[in-house]
């Protein structure tokens, strides 16, 4: 059985340089993450956490996640380039 775990592009990039940092893929980004999630699950506080982000991540990127820039069309701006989030490596 495999978990599929579908990342937007400001979610990916902050993933990869971590993994490219430690010199591992970003499966194993994922397996660790998975891993001490999975070491702390009693936790009450954990447990809303993923209840809340599970609700929140159609709308909302993590604070971890770069950031996907602005769309300023309608000011006649150009858009905003991503920038590296100040919680990620």
């Amino acid at each position: 059985m495999s978990i599929k775990i579908r990342l937007d592009e400001a979610e990916m990039h902050p993933v990869n340089r971590l993994a490219r940092a430690l010199h591992v893929q970003p499966e194993d980004i994922a397996y660790a993450a998975l891993n001490r999630l999975m070491l702390e699950a009693r936790d009450p506080a954990v447990q809303a956490e993923i209840i809340n982000l599970a609700r929140s991540k159609e709308n909302n990127l993590p604070l971890w996640a770069d950031t996907a820039g602005s769309v300023h069309a309608y000011e006649g701006m150009r858009d905003c380039e991503p920038e590296k989030s100040k919680y990620s490596v």
